[in-house]
């Protein structure tokens, strides 16, 4: 019995890899995070993530500044200062201090959430690039991620960048 299962198995397995053979199977590779990397919707969304986040990177800037400055006058007055002046500059301090890392956490979990969005919009832009790609160039299968290696032959990566460049 388990003679006929491997030779009905073995007769599977050959039929289908000539069944394979004959048919042709066009298949690629896209490096994916090569083109992330490389394309230029990349560049603009660092760019606009850039101009709407300055400001507030400018007023945590100035904020480290002022903390600073009242840092430096508690090390240098401290000594000179009555027990009232030196605990209200204290207080000032610690409370800067709060600010500082709450507006800090803020502005990180802003920056990220944001840059995520504009990651997942690349992304889907980079797919729909891939997919349009592999149906006008009759691809049977395209790989990405996972590859061990791919030769020039198969990596179609330079093609997916170019149709990038064009839904710019």
């Amino acid at each position: 019995m388990r003679r006929i299962w491997i030779g009905g198995l073995t007769a599977l397995l050959l039929s289908v890899s000539s069944l394979a053979q004959a048919a042709e199977i066009k298949i690629g590779f896209v490096n994916v995070a090569r083109v992330l990397q490389q394309a230029p919707q990349a560049e603009a969304a660092k760019k606009r993530l850039e101009k709407e986040f300055a400001p507030r990177d400018k007023r945590l800037v100035a904020m480290q500044k002022e903390l600073k400055k009242l840092e430096e006058k508690m090390s240098r007055d401290a000594a000179v200062m009555s027990d009232a002046e030196r605990r209200k500059l204290e207080r000032e301090i610690l409370s800067k201090q709060r600010e500082l890392k709450r507006a800090q956490e803020e502005f990180r979990e802003d920056f990220n959430l944001r840059r995520n969005e504009e990651l997942g919009k690349l992304q889907r832009q980079v797919f729909e690039a891939i997919k349009s790609l592999a149906k006008e160039e009759g691809y049977d299968l395209l790989l990405t991620d996972g590859v061990v290696y791919a030769s020039d032959r198969v990596d179609v990566t330079d093609k997916v960048q170019r149709r990038l460049a064009k839904m710019k």
